[in-house]
């Protein structure tokens, strides 16, 4: 799951030690939740026309052969070490390193990078560590190779089997690649995902079918699917293609959730479905308000402490993020999240999720009181939209369906 990345002001943020982050404030946490890393590897072999993610084509010389592993290996070093007053002591319970195609990266220098995590940072026993990975990336044994430097799950950006759609989608590998890719990545990794897109150009539900069936022989554990949205400046949005309407989109959800379920999966967020034991906890622990360390050009973090939520940036460029983190000063924006702000921070995460979430984790993870969303919480139930008890909070198929409806019920005034 990618976070949206904000731009960064052209100053460092100003430096503050870990006294400034717990001194008194107007929250009471009594708790923190669990933590996770994210990393960044910004660079791509092509920019896709509907990419708004902060990715960039490397176009220095050997190609992707010639990406500046080495440097911005070390900045991520730095940033961590930067990072580590401020989660010191926390263990870490997934790690996602995602772009970008961090696949780009060779199996030595992902080696070397989760080494330098170890070596920083207490991993739980059982930590989930996922790496992104493009079939135009792939390479015989490739896979293996990065499972052997410790990565645990491997989330594959197939997109679509159909290579017409590929082309339309800008993307850089075909159907066989894509095939072989999650073949391998099937006898590589006990766990992996599927990302796959669906209302493309031009498609059709007999295609959306093609599409589904064929991701569904291969067995993944875990699908990520992703309606085509037209975001601002994109090459798409630009030269807006021909999509299938709304009403056909929505019938296209609908075939997915029944295609999944017939095959065992569990829609248990708004976007995946993952097979019983597959759901990945990394994004959970986003859609849950639990706290990540962002470190690459661009991240974010969201991290708690006793009296307050803090949100911070990382430099967007990686040119000046590699620059401002070797020289310790990786972040751009720090800020703590606006009291009135978290009831809708917390639900723009939790209603995501198919069970909803209960009341207590409401409180321990944002320091309000259930008083605090009584309000909305009674709109959202006269509306039909959740479902609740004195104890948890879900959202209805209705809810599901107009999410962002509903989300909006928390936002302050």
């Amino acid at each position: 799951m990618a976070i949206p990345i904000t731009p960064a002001g052209d100053a460092p943020a100003p430096l503050r030690d870990v006294q400034h982050y717990m001194r008194p404030g107007l929250l009471q946490l009594a708790s923190l939740p669990p933590l996770s890393l994210y990393v960044h590897l910004p660079w791509c072999l092509k920019k896709c026309p509907y990419c708004d993610f902060n990715s960039h084509e490397w176009q220095g010389a050997g190609g992707a052969a010639g990406i500046p592993e080495q440097r911005y290996l070390d900045a991520l070093v730095a940033d961590l070490e930067a990072a580590l007053p401020l989660v010191w002591g926390r263990p870490v319970h997934s790690v996602f390193i995602g772009g970008g195609t961090p696949s780009l990266f060779s199996p030595q220098a992902i080696d070397r990078l989760l080494g330098d995590i170890r070596a920083r940072l207490p991993l739980a026993a059982d930590c989930e560590i996922t790496l992104e990975a493009n079939p135009g990336t792939f390479e015989k044994d490739r896979f293996r190779a990065f499972r052997a430097a410790g990565v645990t799950r491997l989330s594959v950006g197939v997109q679509s089997f159909n290579d017409r759609h590929l082309q339309a989608l800008g993307r850089v590998h075909d159907r066989a690649q894509a095939l072989a890719a999650v073949e391998e990545a099937a006898q590589a990794f006990d766990t992996f995902n599927l990302d796959i897109m669906y209302a493309l150009p031009g498609q059709t539900m007999a295609e959306l079918d093609a599409d589904l069936h064929q991701a569904l022989a291969l067995a993944p554990p875990h699908i990520s699917i992703y309606h085509l949205t037209i975001e601002p400046n994109t090459y798409f949005a630009k030269f807006p293609p021909a999509i299938p309407a709304d009403d056909d989109a929505y019938a296209m959800l609908d075939r997915i959730t029944e295609l999944t379920g017939q095959a065992g999966m569990e829609r248990y967020e708004i976007s995946a479905y993952a097979q019983p034991g597959h759901a990945c906890f990394h994004n959970t622990n986003y859609w849950q308000f639990g706290d990540y360390l962002g470190i690459g050009a661009g991240a974010h973090s969201k991290l708690s402490f006793a009296h307050r939520v803090v949100r911070q940036t990382r430099f967007r460029d990686p040119v000046r993020y590699m620059e401002h983190a070797l020289a310790g000063r990786a972040v751009a924006q720090d800020e703590d999240v606006r009291r009135a702000d978290l009831p809708f921070e917390y639900m723009l995460n939790a209603l995501r999720l198919r069970g909803g979430f209960a009341l207590q984790d409401f409180v321990e993870r944002t320091g309000l009181p259930v008083t605090a969303i009584a309000q909305a919480l009674d709109e959202a139930e006269r509306k039909g939209l959740i479902e609740r008890d004195m104890v948890h909070v879900r959202p209805t198929e209705c809810g599901f369906d107009f999410l962002s409806d509903l989300q909006a019920l928390f936002l302050a005034d």
